[in-house]
């Protein structure tokens, strides 16, 4: 136990107070605040649009796939 973690209190010693640290205070030192990233162009896409556009993505590729082994499109070079 050092003094640089603990620091003396009333009660004795007493741990430092958890600091809540982003990846965005990280990046320089605490003295350099970064502005907020706010873009009022951008309207976040929801949700459910997401996964229906990542299932819909996954669903055409499996129906190329079968379709093309199907036709013999991709299959043993004869």
């Amino acid at each position: 136990m050092s003094l640089k973690l603990y620091r003396p209190g009333p009660d004795g010693l007493e741990p430092n107070p958890v600091e809540v640290r982003t990846w965005r205070s990280q990046l320089r030192s605490r003295r350099w605040r970064p502005a907020p990233l706010a873009n009022e162009e951008l309207e976040p896409t929801s949700n459910r649009m997401a996964v229906l556009f990542w299932v819909g993505l996954a669903a055409l590729t499996f129906v190329l796939l079968v379709v093309g082994y199907g036709i013999g499109f991709w299959g043993p070079i004869a």
